[in-house]
């Protein structure tokens, strides 16, 4: 078969390659990054394929993309993604190492991560979806994880690698919402009880007391606390990273906040002071000042993890198993709202970023407030 010849306007070329039996186009374009001049070529069965091709390539380039994606497997591109791009963002290392570990489980150790970047279809981002569902895995992690390879092909489009995130055309997966464990509050008294005399006892108490995140009581400072005027500042987290403790700032700007502290626990916060000043004295030069409230012998932070087993151990002598420190923090939060506190107040005390995100994990607990507006509004109503 003969040539087609070059087309007019620097529209290309376009010929039967005998050799390859296939119809070549080819076109020469300038590099949006440099400036270079550069020839795309492809292939196709018939004129009209490789035609179409090239027609595609060339818009492409005018519409300043890649002629083609990158041949960069999405394992390769995500594990340069996490120590380039996600380490010099501003999010908190917490974050940042949740994120490499779900990358690195889920993306790069996956089947996803052996598919090319310019072979990376919507249809495989279901298909890695499918498979977290169907491995067990929570709603929320796939989210995450879903999230996580979003953000990654968001930086691969952003520099060139592929014409547009394929993730990006994908529904977001929901999140079931799960109703947050409580305890009653004799319950909440019981592992209190049971945590008696124990280093953990004034951390426990004061989780119960006030709603505070396990990492916001962690780094907690006697600077941060006015014990006269009953009020305490929650400014810092403490979060365990590959095995080190890290201290942040709070997870939202409506994390930091005051708490307004209720006479009993001021009362264990005066006695816990007390405490840690004999034990300053017994441990002399081997104190590490750190100005913490609650500490290790030697004055320094305790380690989230230890905090934990110490609340399942608690609650396993006060015959309660499957709940940790977080549900202390769900059971003042239910308390508050069946004694009848404004759920805005509860979400200002919570820390949380929105009143909405209160009501979605502790709208269930007001059921009885509901009931008993209900039955004012038929009272008023004559009815």
């Amino acid at each position: 078969m003969g040539a087609a010849g070059k087309q007019a306007n620097g529209a290309g070329s376009v010929k039967y390659r005998d050799d390859k039996g296939l119809w070549e186009a080819r076109f020469t374009y300038a590099d949006p990054v440099t400036g270079a001049t550069k020839r795309a070529t492809c292939y196709g069965k018939t004129q009209r394929e490789a035609r179409a091709k090239m027609r595609e390539r060339r818009a492409r380039v005018e519409a300043g993309k890649p002629v083609r994606d990158s041949r960069e497997t999405v394992g390769a591109y995500v594990e340069r993604w996490i120590t380039t791009t996600l380490e010099v963002s501003d999010r908190k290392p917490t974050t940042k190492a949740t994120y490499a570990t779900l990358a690195r489980k889920h993306l790069i150790g996956g089947e996803v991560g052996a598919i090319t970047l310019d072979k990376m279809r919507p249809t495989d981002v279901e298909a890695l979806i499918l498979a977290l569902r169907e491995v067990g895995l929570s709603s929320s992690t796939i989210r995450q994880t879903y999230t996580v390879l979003r953000m990654a092909l968001d930086a691969a489009e952003r520099d060139g690698l592929v014409a547009r995130n394929v993730a990006a055309l994908v529904k977001r997966p929901g999140v079931e919402r799960v109703e947050a464990r409580s305890l009653s509050p004799e319950h909440v008294r019981a592992v209190l009880d049971a945590a008696k005399g124990s280093r953990y006892e004034p951390l426990l108490s004061l989780l119960a007391s006030t709603g505070m995140r396990r990492g916001e009581a962690l780094a907690l400072r006697w600077d941060d606390v006015d014990l006269d005027a009953a009020v305490l500042r929650v400014r810092a987290t403490v979060s365990s990273i590959g095995g080190r403790l890290v201290t942040t700032e709070p997870k939202s700007e409506r994390s930091r906040r005051s708490l307004n502290l209720a006479a009993s626990t001021v009362a264990m916060l005066r006695r816990h002071r007390a405490t840690q000043a004999e034990a300053r004295l017994r441990a002399g030069a081997l104190w590490h000042d750190l100005g913490l409230v609650f500490t290790t012998d030697e004055g320094k932070h305790l380690d989230p993890n230890n905090a934990a087993r110490a609340m399942r151990k608690a609650a396993h002598a006060a015959g309660i198993d499957g709940v940790g420190l977080h549900t202390l923090r769900h059971s003042a939060a239910s308390a508050m709202l069946a004694a009848g506190m404004p759920i805005t107040d509860v979400s200002r005390m919570l820390g949380h970023s929105s009143v909405a995100i209160t009501g979605d994990i502790y709208g269930h607990t007001s059921t009885d407030g509901q009931r008993r507006a209900a039955e004012v509004l038929a009272a008023a109503l004559g009815m």
